[in-house]
């Protein structure tokens, strides 16, 4: 489905319709044809709609009419932006459902309640990392003062994207899990990549604040990139 802005004309499309894909980077507006996207079935893919299906299921038959207000609230409250750029606002369901599904699955547990507050989590400017070759890993940088420091439960959790040649620009995906760093007395701020890490190339990678069990927020994604090297 295409989301399309009007004025004296078209404006703006993205999404797909009829056949053909709309989309915009750096030089403008596109269009191409449609194309059917490979299907590996993979264990992680396999995993997620797992957990969605699950969840689907315990929003309907199993969490309370109170907690379900407490979403409902929660979404009606947060602007988003849609793939235009405009605001919109999400329903109840589809916020427990982005919040659930990144939450379940690094934790296996369900949060009881709903949001705590009717923002999304502060992107941290300050975030940063390397990546070494010497331990395979990758090593955040964070503020340690933010706010979602002092909620307990909270995690930033990290995706890396496959590394790179050093020459490239840019880097839209696709991204694997790599884990998480806990709120509560993160040292080291380390995370195994999922990835070989080879000397000379660049990795993207983003991070979202995933607030606890007793907040259940989660911020959008905040992208960084470094090159890898031998040692800190």
């Amino acid at each position: 489905m295409a989301n399309i802005k009007l004025g004296g004309g078209i404006i703006d499309i993205r999404g797909s319709m009829a056949g053909n894909c709309f989309a915009r980077n750096r030089f403008g507006n596109y269009m191409r044809a449609k194309t059917k996207p490979v299907n590996p079935n993979s264990t992680n893919q396999a995993k997620v709609r797992s957990i969605v299906a699950m969840l689907s299921q315990y929003w309907h038959d199993t969490m309370t009419a109170p907690v379900r207000a407490t979403w409902d609230a929660y979404a009606a409250a947060v602007a988003m932006k849609n793939r235009l750029g405009e605001t919109v606002y999400l329903t109840g369901f589809n916020m427990f459902i982005r919040y659930c599904t990144i939450y379940n699955r690094q934790t296996g547990l369900m949060p009881a309640v709903g949001p705590a507050g009717t923002t999304l989590p502060e992107k941290d400017p300050t975030l940063s990392m390397t990546a070494l070759v010497s331990d395979q890993s990758i090593h955040v940088a964070f503020n340690d003062a933010a706010p979602w420091r002092s909620i307990t439960g909270s995690q930033m959790i990290m995706w890396l994207g496959q590394p790179q040649t050093a020459t490239r620009n840019f880097f839209a995906g696709p991204w694997k899990l790599a884990g998480g760093i806990s709120a509560i007395n993160p040292t080291p701020k380390t995370i195994a990549a999922p990835y070989t890490l080879v000397l000379g190339q660049k990795v993207w990678a983003y991070g979202r604040i995933c607030t606890g069990p007793t907040d259940c927020r989660l911020s959008e994604p905040m992208v960084i990139s470094c090159l890898v090297t031998a040692a800190p």
